[in-house]
């Protein structure tokens, strides 16, 4: 696959504002050699932007001191108010006593809070010590994996192929999920500090690191599209209800607006605004929308006037 695409990270680093583009950052500015950073490094760095690292377009963001910046605090207040959201959302939740996968929406909107935080130090270029950063680069990462993966068990729940809030259906939920987020911290972390050098081609352009590609860009995407199919055929073919379906379509157009803005227009809003802004602030504002309207779809077809129906696959 030389020739292909396929696990190369370059372009995307250059055009986007990725959290997975501290990663290759970390490398070359020797944190792992014991170099001391230079000063390019320490602005990259300080600025919390690594597409200047990769020849596209840097945020500007806010001067402070000692030369630092906070590069996009658009999305760090986002990020916040997501926290906040998502804290309500669990409080909603828990009053929903009856409701079927309340447990598992709790623990999607638990992985959604730690992307959350997690951004704010990855993408919203908060002033860190590079280490600490690849630390949160990690994590969030791995919290991207695993609370997608969360999000899918929602809907594999919804058919009830094992009872809901059970120690046995949460043991298997939640350990499936760390195992992906083990996984994936652990890949992020090894390529960060070269722990054992399997993956520090990625250093070099393009930037090849097919086991981040996978668990990072493709394995997620794959859950949310699966996530969507299946609570498609829940609404339609087992409940045979159409109005739920007007929030989980609303839910996916946000999210793929979010998707568009961050890896197809943002290079474009960062350079028509000087560096202000760039499209990561969208996307975080779009996620945050269809985060919001999924727990509205999901309120809708949990509500207690629901009838139960027994799932029909013929």
């Amino acid at each position: 696959m030389g020739s292909t695409q396929f696990g190369n990270f370059h372009n995307f680093c250059r055009d986007s504002t990725l959290p997975v583009c501290n990663v290759r950052i970390n490398i070359l500015f020797g944190v792992i050699t014991g170099i001391k950073a230079d000063n390019l490094s320490l602005q990259l760095f300080n600025e919390g932007t690594a597409t200047e690292g990769f020849g596209g377009c840097s945020l500007t963001g806010i001067p402070l001191s000692n030369n630092r910046q906070l590069a996009n605090l658009g999305v760090i207040l986002l990020c916040a108010i997501a926290i906040v959201t998502s804290a309500l959302l669990l409080w909603r939740s828990e009053r929903k006593k009856a409701a079927v996968g309340r447990r598992e929406m709790q623990l999607f909107l638990l992985g959604y809070m730690l992307v959350s935080l997690c951004e704010i130090f990855t993408v919203g270029g908060f002033p860190l010590d590079e280490k600490v950063r690849m630390g949160f680069t990690a994590a969030h990462l791995a919290a991207i994996t695993a609370t997608t993966w969360l999000l899918l068990m929602n809907a594999a729940v919804g058919f009830q192929l094992l009872e809901d809030g059970t120690i046995i259906s949460l043991a298997l939920v939640i350990g499936s999920a760390l195992a992906l987020f083990i996984g994936t911290g652990y890949v992020a972390l090894d390529t960060g500090f070269t722990w054992t050098g399997r993956f520090e081609s990625s250093l070099n352009d393009p930037n090849r690191n097919i086991a981040l590609y996978i668990l990072y860009l493709l394995a997620p995407l794959v859950f949310v599209v699966v996530f969507f199919v299946l609570e498609s055929v829940l609404v339609l073919r087992v409940l045979r209800e159409f109005g739920p379906m007007r929030y989980l379509a609303i839910s996916g157009l946000l999210f793929a607006i979010g998707q568009v803005f961050q890896f197809v227009v943002s290079t474009h809003i960062c350079k028509g605004t000087n560096g202000k802004i760039d499209g990561s602030l969208f996307e975080t504002l779009f996620t945050l929308g269809s985060v919001v309207v999924l727990w509205l779809f999901w309120s809708s077809i949990t509500e207690d006037e629901w009838p139960t129906v027994e799932p029909s696959y013929t």
